[in-house]
């Protein structure tokens, strides 16, 4: 998965599945649109994805998660819940302000 850190005036967090960068999705009005621009950032294992999500919760941040990976290694770093993913064409995610 890639996590990719935006320095902001607080940081924007995106985690994202591997095989879903560059593809678009939609379904009814909602879309998501998985720019390498934006989500494309380090490569990084599941174990480091949910350490640098935990850290990065504690410092106000903005995340956006996308794919089944990413979402479950947010639940595990607790900067998602269950009930806040939604999907487009199967596709899970989360947006979330810590």
């Amino acid at each position: 998965m890639f996590i990719n850190i935006i320095k902001t005036y607080r940081n924007v967090v995106a985690v994202c599945d591997e095989e879903l960068i560059g593809k678009k999705f939609e379904e009814g009005i909602l879309q998501l649109d998985i720019k390498e621009s934006f989500y494309k950032g380090k490569e990084v294992s599941e174990e480091e994805a949910i350490k640098l999500m935990i850290s990065l919760s504690d410092e106000d941040s903005t995340f956006n998660i996308v794919g089944e990976k990413s979402v479950k290694a947010a639940l595990k770093a607790g900067v998602l819940v269950k009930n806040s993913i939604k999907t487009v064409e199967g596709i899970p995610f989360g947006l979330t302000l810590m």
